[in-house]
């Protein structure tokens, strides 16, 4: 089975004027040529299967923004190939948007002064979708979550997570084949991220949709994400599935520590105490949180190290989390 979406050795590169500081500079910038190349995106390739939820990872300014806007048709690469359902974005980009739903940021796609409910008439209108198509989206979101109280309200009146909620809904109503989804849980409550993300598995289980997602909160990547991609400086890091991530990082334990002082003040005295170790030493809440590589050091070593030195009151071991993965990926290095 072809991929849905096809990436061949894509780069973007940008002109971007170095400018000069002052009045002056700013003046004299009007006139200059003095340009540098910035590239954004540098040769990357993947590609993604119908059906999948893929997390489009990296830190800010890493290129995610451009690889979507290359994938939504509204930027053309500089250099290589990117298919998606068999176009090329930028050269049939009415032909892409019909087939594409997505959710940028706070750049909401509904009216603001109109209920929610003739937003989706409108969208309706746009995408040409049938009456029964139509009838078929708005019962299977009724039978989802609770969306009957929100249709007759205007999108200016609602939460921040009512609109984002909404927004999801809209992105899905003309049935597309992929949704492209930016932070789409930033700044709400564990309530409603905990809501829209069973919203976001349902659709993609019961339409079969392809969902990219890029966001930095890692509950979003473990709830959804069977497969993350990771960039940073434009170039591709990593590209396979979460398990895989976790078993290269599996030796690695958190020991979590907990003394009658506060962590914030001990944790450079850990530092120091443990430095023969190769341990990563941070403070979490109540507890000093020490990261132990097993390939090097045993936990059992590291905690009779602190035994020898400090009165324990509560001790617990975890694995180490997908976060932390991701951190130490981004700073490009293993501890």
């Amino acid at each position: 089975m072809s991929p849905i979406i096809e990436i061949k050795n894509v780069s973007k590169e940008f002109k971007v004027l170095n400018r000069r500081e002052g009045l002056k500079g700013s003046l004299r910038d009007l006139f200059s040529r003095d340009y540098k190349i910035v590239r954004a995106v540098d040769n990357i390739s993947m590609q993604i299967g119908q059906g999948d939820i893929v997390g489009y990872l990296g830190p800010n300014g890493a290129g995610k923004s451009t690889t979507i806007k290359m994938m939504t048709g509204v930027l053309e690469p500089t250099s290589g190939e990117i298919f998606v359902n068999g176009n090329v974005p930028y050269a049939n980009r009415t032909k892409n948007a019909q087939e594409i739903g997505v959710v940028f940021g706070q750049r909401s796609q509904l009216w603001w002064a109109l209920p929610l409910v003739e937003s989706f008439r409108i969208l309706k209108d746009i995408y040409q979708i049938s009456d029964a198509d139509y009838e078929s989206m708005l019962s299977l979101y009724k039978s989802l979550v609770d969306i009957e109280e929100l249709l007759h309200k205007p999108v200016r009146q609602m939460s921040l997570g009512q609109r984002t909620l909404s927004d999801i809904l809209a992105a899905f109503l003309h049935n597309p084949k992929i949704v492209f989804l930016d932070e789409p849980t930033i700044g709400l409550d564990v309530s409603m991220k905990s809501k829209i993300r069973t919203l976001i598995q349902a659709l993609n289980s019961q339409k079969n949709t392809t969902v990219i997602l890029t966001t930095h909160d890692m509950g979003d990547v473990d709830a959804l994400c069977r497969r993350i991609v990771i960039i940073d400086k434009g170039k591709m890091l990593y590209d396979n599935d979460i398990g895989h991530l976790k078993k290269f990082f599996g030796a690695y334990r958190t020991l979590m520590i907990r003394t009658d002082k506060e962590p914030d003040k001990q944790v450079e005295l850990f530092r120091e105490e443990l430095q023969k170790y190769k341990v990563a030493v941070s403070s979490a809440d109540e507890w000093i949180s020490i990261l132990v590589n097993e390939d090097e050091v045993t936990v059992m070593e590291v905690l009779e190290a602190v035994r020898n030195r400090h009165e324990i009151f509560d001790m617990k071991l975890e694995e180490i989390s997908t976060e932390e993965v991701i951190k130490r990926i981004y700073e490009g290095r293993t501890i």
